[in-house]
């Protein structure tokens, strides 16, 4: 379902110097779509005969623990179950018995302060384009032609059309009345080409940094990311299940941040790093990856981008963090344990202090349902033979508590359906990262990514995705009576300033 989801989510584009648009569509970060560029140098230590061979499985320069796995039959003991303590009641934090609309919950996350910076900055920009010789008419962006101009991108991602003047078309047959009576054509795009996140003239004295210290690469985004981030966190506080996200923004400008994912079928652009609430994908807080903050701890990347989402103070403690291999390490599932927060992740076999230990270890002819395992302190590494070996660690389970699977397997020539034991930090992985993963498919639905030649603008659109996928869960924790597509288009006209709109509810 969800590679049938992403091959049905085009990309809506507007390519703010060309007027082309792109098909390229933001990729859902699953179990079988990992970034390829995901080997961290403070993680994983492979030997000089494997980096030869690109087909040899990663072998490391160091000496394997000799411990030996032990069997399904054999009782393990989880440690004792942290005490779950948020900070904040969990859930909205907005007064339950009143009325939000769509657009009043957008407004929490794209407040008319931050449009109204956000229009002094674009009008800078235009100031600034025109003196340099730019020749189109231009006059200053009010917040209200923000909120409209932001309307008409919902809009377009709704309804994919082949180009910007298509929107405009005044044919009859192919024509789409709707954005003329919000715009012109020519607005939509002179906003489009000016669109600023940051004052120019603090760009420029960015700019001159560059090569030292003090210089930020995500200085153009960082006023509206900082306020988003501090948005997600303010409005919701999260239920006790947590998942570290990894999302690809695609983009092939800015060479300097960009990131390329091998297999990504959209796989140049930006890498963010994300936390969301597993029980409705809620985005909680989000981080943009750039060389500057590569290994800040000396502990990897891995281990930095789960601890610089995960902030006590703001969340309490007793969470449980889910997460992929790129992240999983017994340092930071240990330290997160020492901080009063569980993880659980599948892991990279030759990952540095995992157990390589043989020694009663599953082998390709291992039968299916088989379960190794391995206690060490909090600390359980798990193995499962299904189609393959599944490793996972886990500081909140214990290795096996009777948990079964269903698969299909064949049998005198049919299909049937047979049990499988299954280690309980797999069944939970399952339900918390890869069956549940309301996120990613909420963001992709009517998805904001068109093409742009300014690396920041896509950056723009994707907070854009954000804002109104909170919006919407919001809404749906609040009063849980609307559809997301009926949602996106209430928002849509109140965002441009139609009345008389009527929400569908879900059938």
């Amino acid at each position: 379902m969800a590679r049938h989801a992403r091959e049905q989510a085009l990309q809506m584009t507007i390519d703010s110097e060309e007027d082309e648009f792109c098909s390229e569509s933001e990729e859902l970060d699953d179990e079988d779509h990992n970034f390829e560029e995901s080997f961290d140098p403070a993680q994983d230590t492979f030997s000089e005969e494997c980096e030869s061979d690109g087909d040899q499985i990663p072998v490391l320069k160091r000496a394997k623990k000799t411990l030996s796995w032990r069997e399904e039959t054999d009782v393990d003991v989880a440690p004792k179950s942290l005490r779950f303590l948020p900070a904040r009641e969990p859930g909205p934090q907005l007064n339950l018995s009143d009325s939000h609309s769509p657009m009043s919950l957008f407004k929490l996350f794209f407040s008319e302060s931050a449009v109204s910076n956000l229009c002094h900055n674009t009008n800078a920009q235009a100031a600034r384009a025109l003196a340099k010789g730019r020749k189109y008419s231009w006059a200053d962006v009010s917040v209200g032609d923000l909120y409209r101009y932001i309307g008409l991108v919902f809009y377009m991602a709704m309804m994919k059309m082949s180009s910007i003047a298509d929107y405009w078309r005044q044919d009859g047959l192919f024509s789409v009345p709707f954005p003329s009576t919000v715009m012109s054509r020519e607005r939509y795009r002179t906003i489009s080409w000016n669109l600023h996140m940051s004052h120019p003239d603090a760009d420029k004295e960015n700019d001159k940094k560059k090569g030292t210290a003090e210089h930020d690469q995500l200085f153009r985004v960082r006023p509206l990311m900082d306020t988003i981030r501090l948005a997600c966190k303010t409005f919701y506080h999260p239920r006790r299940n947590l998942a570290v996200k990894k999302r690809l923004l695609a983009c092939r400008a800015n060479p300097e941040i960009r990131r390329f994912m091998k297999a990504k079928l959209t796989n140049l652009g930006f890498k963010c790093f994300v936390l969301t609430d597993s029980s409705n994908g809620y985005t909680v807080d989000l981080s943009v990856y750039t060389d500057e903050n590569i290994f800040p701890t000396g502990r990897g990347l891995s281990y930095d981008a789960v601890m610089s989402l995960l902030d006590k103070k703001v969340l309490g403690s007793g969470y449980h963090v889910y997460m992929d291999d790129f992240y999983t390490s017994p340092k930071l599932l240990t330290d997160l344990f020492a901080m009063k927060f569980g993880a659980c992740g599948t892991y990279r076999d030759y990952r540095k202090d995992f157990p390589q230990s043989s020694s009663n270890s599953l082998t390709k002819k291992s039968s299916r349902g088989s379960i190794r395992w391995i206690r060490d302190g909090p600390l359980v590494y798990v193995k499962w033979m299904d189609k393959q070996v599944v490793s996972v660690c886990s500081t909140i389970h214990a290795a096996y508590t009777g948990d079964c699977v269903q698969r299909k397997v064949k049998a005198q020539d049919m299909r049937r359906t047979k049990s499988f034991p299954c280690p309980a930090p797999v069944t939970a992985y399952n339900l918390h990262m890869t069956v549940v993963d309301p996120s990613d498919q909420l963001l992709q639905y009517y998805t904001v990514q068109p093409k742009t030649m300014k690396w920041y603008r896509k950056v723009f659109l994707h907070f854009l995705d954000v804002a109104a996928t909170n919006a919407f869960i919001l809404h749906k924790e609040l009063h849980g009576n609307m559809t997301h597509q009926a949602f996106i288009e209430v928002l849509i006209k109140e965002l441009c300033g139609v009345s008389g709109s009527r929400s569908r509810t879900h059938q």
